[in-house]
This record gives structure tokens, C-alpha cells and sequence, in this order.
């Protein structure tokens, strides 16, 4: 199976090449690729990869100067996987860093922050936070390097397949494959590692209940998404259901987006978008894997796509860039509104053939369509 180059992977040799000493965090749900990052880098560097999913390798680590001088002296960088799972670890990271100046890279979910508490702050000033996600699509295009007179095609292909089926690495490579054995990789991901990982995390008590704000999420896909609404229907409480959804969100499921306002009056919305990091665990999820042809919920998926693309660029690059949609009391809507560091602002209409900009936005502004036969190249011209 052909390896396919990760963006993260400049940031990181550019890491090992500096004199920088800081921790370095690599951020992503599961099955995202983390892993094969720090084992190709093992290999690499010659050093060892300790997995804190093994409770032999977190019994290797303590804060006590004759283990880490061990450690320190056995690698010239520390390597350590699923990081979230040793949650004491941040003590040891920050002798690490003050005491000995070695480099460490880290992989986990930011579930690190959430569960170290205060421990978690100490690093401040110590580290860097880089993502690795579910492949964008830019990331395929530089690996896959099509003729320029196959981008068209190539084009529409990548687009057809991301909102079927997703781009979870092993997904993307399993293209030659049966759909079959893409649906049976797809529902262990979404069973071991989107809702058990989440679950056993927490320790949350209903994982039926975190399935079923999802599959209602993934009915409303392009919709704003009322929490009252769904807790109403499911019979559940309305703190538990947003409880629920801020937790997905923490762990790269969902992506929040939410209403631009200003102090015109006009604009109007008390309820947020929200969108799958991963349209092929959505499409799980409603059990929808027909051709985009066929389905009702063609432009919501195609507006999904385009989000996640988006966040995926945002995240990869450190692009300075905030995400809104906008609506009116009148109900007229811009599907996307741009926001840069500089406060300048893109309104984005999302439309899998073609459409025009809604001429409603309060201030000065650019407008841009996105469709079918254009998004790589507008996704490419965000990252310049």
C-alpha cells in the first residue's frame, strides 16, 4: 500500500531540524494516521515508540530523575503515542522540557487538556499543538499528481468518493476494495473508535444516547441544529444532549458552525450548524451510501464536504481564519462567511453546480461561489 505524505509530516522535520525544544503535540482522532507518523519516525530517528494505550509502557515513566535520565539517554527524541491515556504524564513532560531540553512528540486527543485539569496549564509556554486529520483533499492532490489534463476528472472523482465514503486514511486506500469491506472498516471506526473511545473517555453511561444525537446531526446535515429539539425527541435532558455535543466536538466528530452577527438587527440565529470532521461516519451513520445522484441530502452533504475541507486547511496550515454562516429575519442565508485576522470578509455560496452570492451581508465583503467544478482550486487558493 502506497504511503501517502502527510502536510504535518514538514512540520515536523522542520521541528527535528530546529533548535526549538518545546513539546510537540499532534492532535487528531483516531485512525487518522497519528500512529503511522510515530512509527515511521522510530524507525527513522532509531528511538523507541512508547505507547500509553499499554500500561507497560506508561509503568516506564515517572517523574523521578533516575527514569527520565534512562529515557533521556536511551532517545534522542520521545516519541510517545495515545498520550491522552496518561494523564499524570503532563508532570513528567514539563521536567522533560526544564530539565533535560530533549525533544518529545506526543500524539493523543485533546482530551490531555481536559482530564490534567490545572497539570495541563503548567505547560504553557512549553509546547506546540499541530493536527493530524482524515486526509484532506489538497493533501491527495500533491500525492497523487494527476496530469493537468486529468484535473477535471480527478477532480470530480475525489469529490464523489470524499462525500461517500470519507477520507479516513485507511478508507482512501482501500479505493480498490469491495464496498463491502469499506462498510465493515467504516462501522469499526464508528463503533471502536468515534463512539467506544468517546464513551470510555468520559465515562459516559449511554452510548445508545451519543449514537442518537449523531444520527439526528446527521439528518439535519446543513440545518441548524437545535439541541432543545433533539433532547425533546429523544426524550433526554437538554444539558445532557449539548453535554454530548461540546464532546464530540472536543474530539474532532463534529464541527461547530456559528451564526455571524453584528449589531444589525437583521441578522438572526440562536442555533449553530454543525458538520462531520468525516462524511463517511455521517453516511454510516444514516446508512446512505448511494450515489450522490440519488440521494435528498446531495446538497448538504456537498456543503459538509466544503466545511470539513476547510477546517481540515485551517488546522493544517494555521490559517487565521474564522468560519460563520449568516442568516436574516427573511430566512435569505449566505451559506459561509470568511472572517481573516484583518477582518476581511469572503461570503461563500456553497452549490454543487453553480449559484450566486446573496447580496445581504452587512459588510464590505468578496463574494466567491464554490461548486463541483471549482472547489480544489478555491480550497488551493486558501492556503496561498
Amino acid at each position: 500500500m502506497k504511503l501517502i505524505k502527510r502536510v504535518i509530516e514538514n512540520d515536523i522535520e522542520a521541528y527535528l531540524k530546529s533548535d526549538d525544544d518545546s513539546i510537540l503535540f499532534i492532535w487528531g482522532p483516531r485512525r487518522s494516521g497519528k500512529t503511522t507518523l510515530i512509527e515511521n519516525l522510530a524507525k527513522k530517528l532509531r528511538v523507541t515508540k512508547y505507547n500509553f494505550d499499554l500500561v507497560s509502557d506508561r509503568d516506564k515513566f515517572a517523574p523521578r530523575a533516575e527514569v527520565l535520565e534512562r529515557i533521556v539517554a536511551d532517545n534522542k527524541v520521545v516519541l510517545i503515542d495515545e498520550i491522552q491515556n496518561y494523564p499524570e504524564a503532563t508532570v513528567m513532560l514539563k521536567i522533560l522540557h526544564d530539565e533535560y531540553k530533549v525533544k518529545v512528540i506526543a500524539t493523543g486527543s485533546s482530551e490531555l487538556r481536559q482530564k490534567s485539569g490545572r497539570e495541563f496549564d503548567s505547560l504553557a509556554g512549553r509546547y506546540r499543538e499541530i493536527y493530524c486529520l482524515p486526509l484532506s483533499v489538497v493533501e491527495i492532490l500533491d500525492n497523487e499528481k494527476p496530469k493537468q489534463s486529468e484535473r477535471s476528472t480527478f477532480d470530480l472523482k475525489l469529490s464523489k468518493f470524499a462525500q461517500i465514503w470519507g477520507n479516513y486514511p485507511e478508507i482512501y486506500t482501500s479505493r480498490g476494495k469491495s464496498e463491502n469491506e469499506r462498510t465493515e472498516k467504516l462501522q469499526r471506526i464508528l463503533d471502536a473508535y468515534v463512539l467506544k473511545d468517546v464513551i470510555d473517555i468520559y465515562e459516559l453511561k449511554n452510548q445508545k444516547l451519543a449514537k442518537d444525537i449523531l444520527t439526528k446531526i446527521a439528518l439535519q446535515i446543513g440545518s441548524e441544529v437545535s439541541v432543545r429539539e433533539i433532547a425533546n425527541s429523544l426524550g433526554a435532558y437538554h444539558t445532557t444532549v449539548a453535554n454530548y455535543i461540546e464532546i464530540f466536538i472536543k474530539n474532532y466528530i463534529l464541527i461547530p458552525l456559528p451564526s455571524f452577527k453584528t449589531n444589525a438587527r437583521r441578522a438572526v440565529s440562536e442555533n449553530r450548524k454543525l458538520y462531520f470532521y468525516d462524511l463517511g461516519v455521517r453516511n454510516m451513520l444514516v446508512k446512505d451510501f448511494r450515489d450522490l445522484e440519488l440521494r435528498p441530502d446531495r446538497g448538504g452533504v456537498f456543503e459538509n464536504f466544503i466545511l470539513v475541507e476547510l477546517e481540515k486547511l485551517r488546522r493544517l496550515y494555521g490559517l487565521n481564519l474564522n468560519y460563520y454562516f449568516y442568516r436574516e429575519y427573511g430566512g435569505r442565508e449566505i451559506d459561509l462567511v470568511i472572517e481573516d485576522y484583518k477582518k476581511n470578509y469572503t461570503t461563500v455560496e456553497i452549490k454543487v453546480n453553480s449559484g450566486e452570492i446573496n447580496d445581504i451581508f452587512p459588510l464590505k465583503n468578496t463574494g466567491m461561489v464554490i461548486n463541483e467544478n471549482n472547489y480544489l482550486d478555491r480550497l488551493i487558493g486558501l492556503t496561498k
